[in-house]
C-alpha cells in the first residue's frame, strides 16, 4: 500500500508545484522574495524526491524497530544526493522488490524524471548565486560619476532609467529587488534594463551597501514601487542610514499625507529628500506648458469666460479641479467648474477636503475684486452611461475645457470620443483632454480620426513616460522656479523637506507664468519700478490667486486678522480674508 500511496503523493506534489510556478508566472503583481516559481518548483522537487525514496527504505528496513524514522532519514540523505548530482537511478532499479507489477514501470520512470530534475534546480541555483555575485561585483568595481538606484524594476522605473540614459552617459543604473531567472519578471522590462546596461540584483535596495567606489559617487535612490507604503518604509531606513551623507538624492514615489509626516520628522542633514505626487506632477506640468491655452480659449469669447467640466472626481479630477479653482484666477476673466461623478457622496467629500472654497459666501462670489471670484458646482451621483448626464452637460454654456479621469485608460478614451461627438451636435469645440497611463496605447490613438478623415482633437495625458521622464522627475523647469521664489524667505534645505512649502512656491511660479503670458500691466518689472496702478491691481490679484489656492488645500480663516491666530496644524490662517482688510506690510507680501 505505501508504494502506490507515495508514488501517488510524489506525482501530485511535484504536479502541484508546477502548476503552482506556473500560476505565479502570470501573476500580475510581484511576490514576496520567497514565494517565486523557481523556488516552488525547487521545493516541490525535494518533497517528491523524498517520497519517492521512502517506500524503498521502509521496505528494506520493515524488520527494524525504528523502520519509519531509518526510512526517512534515509530518504532525506538520497535526496541530497540527488541534488548534488551524486544519485544512483541503479539503486531504485535494484531495490523496487515488492511494488505492484503495473505500477513498475510508471515508478521506475518517474524517479528518472527526478533523478534528471533535481540537478537541473541545483544548476539554476548556482548560476543564480554566480549572476548575482557578478552584479555586485560590477557595482562595486564601478567608476561612474553618477549612480541612479532603483528600489524596483517596473515601467515607471524604466522609464526614468531609458530618458536618464539618452541624456547622460557616463552614469550607471541599478535595479534591486530583481528575480528574473524565476520567469516572475517581464521579459520586455529585462531587455530594455539590458539595453541601459543596468545592474539588476536581488538585494533590497535598504541592504545596500555603500563602500569602496560607491563613496565618491554622486547617488540618487528611487523608491518607485507600487506600494507606497513600502516606499515609505524603505525611505525612512535609506535616511537613518545615508541621510549625512552628501551627494546624495531620495526621491520617494507617494501621493499621501502619511509620507509628509513620517519624512518631516527626519532631522536635517546631506540628503536632499524629495516626494514625487505622480498625480500632481502631471497637473502641474500640463499647465506649466500648456496653461495659457485656458486663458486663449475664453479670451475668444466678450465675457471672457472659463468653464471647465471635470469628468470623474477620482485622484486626477479631484486635483485638476481645486488647481483650476487658483489656477484661473485671473483679471478680467471669470471661472466656472463643474465636477461629474457617479457618487452622490462626491460633493460632500469634496466639501470636506475644502471646506471654506466650497461655502455659500466664497463660492459664486463675483462682485469683490479682492477675493477668489470662482464658481464651483458638483454634479454627484451622475452615471456618465446614461442621458441624464448628458442632459445636464447640455444645460452648461459655454464649455471650454474638459478632463475625463474615470480611473480605466479604454473607459477615458471611449468617454472622450463621445462627448467630442456630444459637442459636434452642440455646435462647440471646447479642448477635451483623457488620462491615459499606457505610453504605447497614447501613441497608438494619438491624432486618430474617423472614417470621413474628421479629428477628435482629443488630448491624452498622463502616461509613464511622459510623467518618469528627467524634465518632470529630476529637473524640473518649474520647480527650479519655485525654488528661487522660495529662498526669497526660506532656506533651500526646508524647501526639499516640506511638500508645503514645494508645493506652494510652484503655485506662485506657475501663476506668474500666466501673468505674463496674459500680458498683466506691469509684471514683468520689480515691484519698486510699477506704476501704482498696476502694482495695486498685481497686488489684489495675488491675494485672490493666494485665497482660493489656501482654501483648496483645506485652509479657513481663522477668525482674527492678528498673525497670533494662524494655526498650521489646523489649517487655519488670519490672512483669508479679502485684500482691502489687510494691513499694509501683509499687502506688500502680495507683490507677486
Amino acid at each position: 500500500m505505501s508504494w502506490i500511496l507515495c508514488f501517488f503523493l510524489s506525482v501530485a506534489t511535484l504536479c502541484g508545484s508546477v502548476a503552482a510556478a506556473a500560476g505565479l508566472n502570470k501573476a500580475k503583481h510581484r511576490l514576496h522574495q520567497l514565494l517565486t516559481p523557481i523556488n516552488i518548483m525547487f521545493f516541490g522537487t525535494l518533497l517528491a524526491s523524498i517520497l519517492i525514496f521512502f517506500p524503498i527504505y521502509a521496505n528494506l528496513y520493515k524488520a527494524d524497530d525504528l523502520s519509519f524514522l531509518e526510512a526517512i532519514l534515509l530518504s532525506i540523505h538520497n535526496m541530497l544526493r540527488l541534488f548534488v548530482i551524486d544519485g544512483e537511478l541503479g539503486f531504485v532499479a535494484d531495490n523496487i522488490e515488492g511494488i505492484p507489477e503495473w505500477l513498475y514501470t510508471p515508478f521506475f520512470l518517474f524517479s528518472a524524471l527526478l533523478f534528471l530534475l533535481a540537478p537541473m534546480m541545483t544548476l539554476g541555483f548556482v548560476l543564480s548565486f554566480f549572476k548575482n555575485l557578478t552584479a555586485q561585483m560590477r557595482l562595486r568595481l564601478t567608476r561612474k560619476k553618477k549612480i541612479y538606484i532603483f528600489s524596483e524594476l517596473n515601467e515607471r522605473s524604466i522609464s526614468l532609467a531609458e530618458d536618464l540614459d539618452r541624456r547622460e552617459k557616463n552614469a550607471l543604473f541599478v535595479f534591486t529587488d530583481v528575480f528574473d531567472e524565476s520567469g516572475e519578471m517581464p521579459y520586455e522590462l529585462l531587455e530594455s534594463a539590458r539595453r541601459v546596461g543596468a545592474v539588476c540584483l536581488k538585494n533590497d535596495i535598504v541592504t545596500l551597501q555603500i563602500t569602496g567606489n560607491l563613496k565618491k559617487s554622486h547617488i540618487s535612490f528611487f523608491l518607485i514601487g507600487a506600494d507606497e507604503s513600502e516606499n515609505i518604509g524603505q525611505a525612512i531606513k535609506l535616511i537613518e542610514r545615508h541621510n549625512n551623507r552628501s551627494n546624495t538624492d531620495l526621491y520617494v514615489l507617494s501621493a499621501h499625507e502619511e509620507s509628509e509626516l513620517l519624512l518631516s520628522r527626519i532631522r536635517n542633514g546631506e540628503m536632499r529628500i524629495r516626494k514625487i505626487n505622480e498625480v500632481r506632477a502631471l497637473i502641474y506640468r500640463d499647465l506649466y506648458e500648456n496653461g495659457e491655452r485656458f486663458f486663449k480659449d475664453a479670451a475668444e469669447k466678450t465675457d471672457k469666460k472659463i468653464t471647465a467640466v471635470i469628468v470623474g472626481m477620482g485622484e486626477h479630477g479631484t486635483e485638476q479641479l481645486k488647481t483650476l479653482a487658483w489656477f484661473c484666477q485671473m483679471e478680467g476673466y471669470q471661472v466656472r467648474l463643474h465636477g461629474f461623478d457617479r457618487y452622490r457622496s462626491a460633493g460632500s467629500r469634496f466639501a470636506m477636503l475644502c471646506p471654506e472654497l466650497m461655502d455659500e459666501r466664497h463660492n459664486g462670489n463675483f462682485s469683490d475684486d479682492g477675493e477668489a471670484q470662482y464658481e464651483i458646482r458638483i454634479h454627484d451621483g451622475i452615471d456618465v452611461d446614461t442621458a441624464s448626464f448628458y442632459i445636464e452637460l447640455g444645460n452648461i454654456p459655454d464649455i471650454t475645457y474638459v478632463l475625463v479621469s474615470l480611473g480605466n485608460d479604454s473607459r477615458n478614451i471611449l468617454v472622450a470620443t463621445s462627448l467630442r461627438t456630444f459637442f459636434e451636435r452642440m455646435h462647440i469645440h471646447p479642448r477635451i483632454q483623457a488620462i491615459v497611463k499606457d505610453s504605447n496605447k497614447k501613441e497608438a490613438i494619438a491624432g486618430a480620426v474617423n472614417y470621413s478623415d474628421q479629428k477628435y482633437d482629443i488630448e491624452y495625458i498622463g502616461d509613464i513616460k511622459s510623467i518618469y521622464s528627467v524634465d518632470v522627475i529630476i529637473n524640473s523647469e518649474l520647480e527650479k522656479e519655485a525654488l528661487n521664489r522660495h529662498l526669497r524667505w526660506g532656506n533651500e534645505a526646508d524647501f526639499w523637506r516640506f511638500d508645503y512649502n514645494r508645493k506652494s512656491s510652484c503655485a506662485s511660479a506657475l501663476h506668474k507664468r500666466m501673468k505674463i503670458a496674459c500680458g498683466m500691466p506691469g509684471i514683468t518689472l520689480p515691484p519698486e519700478q510699477r506704476q501704482e496702478a498696476d502694482r495695486m491691481t498685481l497686488r489684489k490679484l495675488e491675494h485672490r490667486r493666494w485665497n482660493a489656492y489656501m482654501r483648496s488645500e483645506g485652509y479657513i480663516y481663522s477668525g482674527s486678522t492678528e498673525k497670533s491666530s494662524r494655526n498650521n496644524l489646523g489649517k487655519m490662517h488670519h490672512c483669508l480674508v479679502t485684500f482691502d482688510e489687510l494691513d499694509e506690510k501683509e499687502k506688500r507680501k502680495d507683490d507677486d
